[in-house]
């Protein structure tokens, strides 16, 4: 059997073919949105290498797998072929999210101020992959203007930062760390 060729050839004039055919300019909407999905997959990756407890490594790993369903999702033409069952999105994913972080937040003291990333290395990189999720979602946004996107895959984007957010939280409070509060008077 041949092994199969990692270079294609195809995209080497600035183009690349979405699911269904279509082939788009590299620099398409679309090719911005995926790829910031993709990028915080990437992160997401190095924040799982510094997690110590196996609930947050496992349930990062199922988010993994559900942001190449939604780069699916994202690079599907869906004017030349339907969805794939895969790439959808549904409102358990992201009732899911919220109960991870609902169980998470129990264990934590209430915010009275912003807070700054920082503490562990772990809590600081999940504000970098947060940072990412949000770019991703605004990226999405500005596809959903011109192309079709469940308003289930939108709140799943929206849901996973407010996560990172709060595990950035959980971490530093497991370590130990202080949380660095805002200080607004800019002093």
């Amino acid at each position: 059997m041949k092994k199969s060729l990692v270079y294609t050839k195809t995209g080497d004039q600035g183009t690349t073919g979405l699911v269904g055919g279509t082939r788009v300019p590299k620099t398409h909407i679309r090719l911005e949105a995926y790829g910031t999905v993709d990028e915080l997959n990437s992160n997401l990756g190095v924040l799982i290498s510094y997690l110590t407890e196996e609930r947050d490594y496992n349930f990062l790993l199922g988010v993994q797998h559900k942001l190449f369903s939604i780069g699916s999702h994202l690079a599907t033409d869906q004017e030349k072929i339907k969805l794939h069952d895969v790439s959808i999105i549904t409102a358990a994913d992201v009732e899911n999210i919220e109960h991870e972080i609902d169980v998470m937040d129990d264990i934590l003291p209430p915010l009275h101020s912003f807070v700054l990333p920082g503490g562990s290395r772990a809590s600081a990189f999940c504000h970098v992959c947060r940072t990412i999720c949000r770019r991703a979602e605004r990226r999405i946004l500005a596809l959903s203007a011109d192309y079709p996107i469940s308003p289930e895959l939108l709140a799943y984007v929206n849901r996973l930062s407010d996560y990172l957010f709060v595990l950035s939280r959980k971490i530093n409070f497991n370590e130990g760390k202080d949380e660095i509060f805002w200080n607004n008077s800019c002093k």
